[in-house]
């Protein structure tokens, strides 16, 4: 499932090609992926104008230029192109948006897991964005910040920073990655964690966030060349999907476990 990096690589890539665009037509070939009635989505929709393209954790937002907005979240594997209108769309393409310049913005998702919600000014986001915790470059993520959201509670710390309610954006794979750089067990209960600890992991999360999200770095070329698919963190990834390897810290042998239904790699040696 594309984490904060990737969503953040799409957000980047598509930006300058949306910016100042007009919906001129919305084509829906699934309402499966609508979280917004279908009968007015397509509606409220043609004649906006995109005035800035967002990522708030894992959602990514289109901004109108009149004060509406429309939500995204390409969950496991949705991906937004842009195609020429006379293309025709993929047996995945599910929803289009025609602009002004004649390129037509699509969404593919071959499980359909994706949704898109419409933002009406001044109400209340439908998609549950609103309940995302604090962005992991917001300078208030401290260790007491953590320590205070998560001091009291017997949870895993790789559960902890799975819930979206605390930190936005991170998933299975980046929790991997940032409790193998802040060299602690990934379940140890948060209610065991020292100041110290706290302090590594505060610096942790926005480190390897940031380190991904420019590895995965991609021109819009090599972007649509890719069909949107192609992610460039994997040579980078220390611990991710590595269990029985060597540490490359240590040299002793990554293991696994599962903690609350997912998988978790880290080294037992390196980490505490």
């Amino acid at each position: 499932m594309p984490e904060l990096p990737e969503v953040e690589t799409v957000r980047r890539v598509l930006l300058p090609r949306l910016q100042g665009k007009t919906i001129r037509r919305v084509r829906i070939w699934n309402e499966q992926v609508l979280g917004s009635p279908p009968e007015t989505f397509a509606a409220r929709l043609t004649g906006q104008t995109v005035a800035d393209f967002l990522r708030r954790g894992k959602f990514l937002r289109l901004a109108f230029a009149g004060g509406d907005a429309l939500t995204l979240h390409l969950r496991m594997t949705g991906c937004l192109l842009l195609e020429e209108e006379s293309s025709p769309p993929s047996k995945h393409t599910h929803l289009g948006f025609l602009l002004s310049d004649g390129k037509e913005l699509r969404y593919e998702d071959v499980r359909r897991f994706g949704k898109f919600w419409f933002l009406p000014e001044g109400e209340k986001d439908p998609s549950g964005m609103e309940r995302l915790g604090i962005e992991p470059f917001d300078p208030a993520l401290t260790a007491a910040f953590l320590a205070q959201k998560t001091a009291k509670s017997k949870k895993p710390v790789k559960e902890a920073l799975l819930d979206q309610r605390l930190v936005a954006g991170i998933g299975n794979i980046y929790s991997d990655e940032i409790l193998f750089a802040a060299g602690i067990r990934p379940d140890k209960a948060c209610n065991l964690l020292g100041e110290e600890e706290f302090s590594r992991l505060a610096a942790a999360i926005p480190e390897r966030l940031a380190y991904f999200t420019e590895k995965n770095a991609l021109t819009f070329e090599e972007y649509a060349k890719s069909g949107g698919k192609e992610y460039r963190n994997t040579p980078y990834l220390q611990v991710y999907g590595k269990s029985g390897a060597p540490c490359p810290r240590c040299g002793g042998t990554l293991a696994h476990m599962r903690i609350a239904g997912r998988s978790a790699v880290f080294c037992p040696r390196c980490q505490h």
